[in-house]
């Protein structure tokens, strides 16, 4: 109804930069084309964790709880419904889950792991802090694999493929410097306004992560090996990814904890589907959306 224009840093990621120009010469005179490709955005990412949890057998049955649980959880704040650079680097996120989960199986495995520090290292050019979860994946290794140091080589190999290009494109057209090669990153504290709405998400964000927490350890003895590794590389992102918004050197104010949904909205899913009194999850799917509804319509931060 009153949609909003993002403004990039002058000193954003190269490739968030030139996609944010790109999209910023069509909507001249309409702010409408951002929350449009946003919405998009959390679209596809939502059904890529659904599919991701469903392939993968993480949970008793297949389900679009995944896919509901990822589109409640990121509409519970209006900084997680803007077109941002750590929007777009979940997207890759997802894909490093994807390739990280079926690395179990597989025996030729170096394509898979190169795949993956290539998805870590192009998401870096859209949210620079992003590269710090290359030590999350070295982190995923360890739980998929056997200890190999040729694969996580071959995984830094990855990360750097998209800086060794960058850095030719640099030197060819005369830019080249080691500042516009790679980010500056300073610990700083993001600007979050306390409000009564915030504590209100922050409640609706807890009490179905913990309850599908509990919910996941007391199934946990009757999953395969496989899902239990699965599940504890959630948990080990979701560590990762509450530090890294730190690491923005212009923070913004809850943007950049967008990152820890997809842990959150798998937990959601599980609070959704194994409570055995079914009043439980109706209540508290219906309060998050009555609370976002309100939050958006009398709440100030829409």
């Amino acid at each position: 109804m009153h949609p909003l224009k993002p403004v990039a840093n002058s000193d954003a990621a190269f490739l968030y930069k030139k996609l944010f120009e790109f999209l910023d010469g069509y909507s001249t005179g309409t702010p409408l084309l951002f929350p449009v490709i946003t919405y998009l955005l959390l679209f596809s990412q939502s059904l890529q964790l659904n599919r991701l949890i469903n392939v993968n057998r993480m949970m008793q049955r297949t389900t679009y709880l995944p896919a509901v649980a990822y589109l409640v959880t990121t509409s519970l704040l209006p900084e997680w419904n803007i077109f941002s650079p750590s929007l777009i680097a979940n997207t890759f996120v997802l894909l490093v889950f994807n390739s990280l989960f079926s690395l179990y199986n597989e025996q030729r495995v170096k394509g898979t792991v190169y795949n993956i520090g290539l998805c870590a290292g192009v998401s870096s050019f859209f949210f620079f802090p992003s590269l710090t979860l290359f030590i999350w994946v070295i982190f995923g290794l360890l739980v998929m694999r056997p200890v190999r140091v040729n694969e996580w080589l071959v995984c830094l190999l990855g990360v750097t493929t998209p800086f060794y290009l960058y850095a030719a494109w640099l030197f060819l057209n005369d830019q080249w410097s080691w500042e516009n090669l790679i980010k500056p990153v300073s610990v700083s504290v993001p600007h979050v306004v306390q409000s009564a709405w915030l504590a209100g998400a922050g409640l609706l964000l807890v009490i179905p992560f913990l309850v599908g927490g509990y919910y996941v350890q007391d199934n946990l003895r009757r999953m395969l090996i496989q899902v239990r590794k699965n599940w504890s590389l959630f948990l080990i992102y979701l560590l990762f990814a509450l530090f890294v918004p730190f690491l923005d050197k212009n923070p913004g104010s809850l943007e950049n904890w967008i990152l820890v949904v997809i842990p959150f909205a798998s937990f959601h899913a599980c609070a959704y589907l194994y409570p055995p009194r079914r009043w439980f999850p109706t209540i508290i799917f219906w309060a998050s959306v009555l609370f976002i509804l309100a939050y958006q319509y009398f709440g100030t931060g829409w």
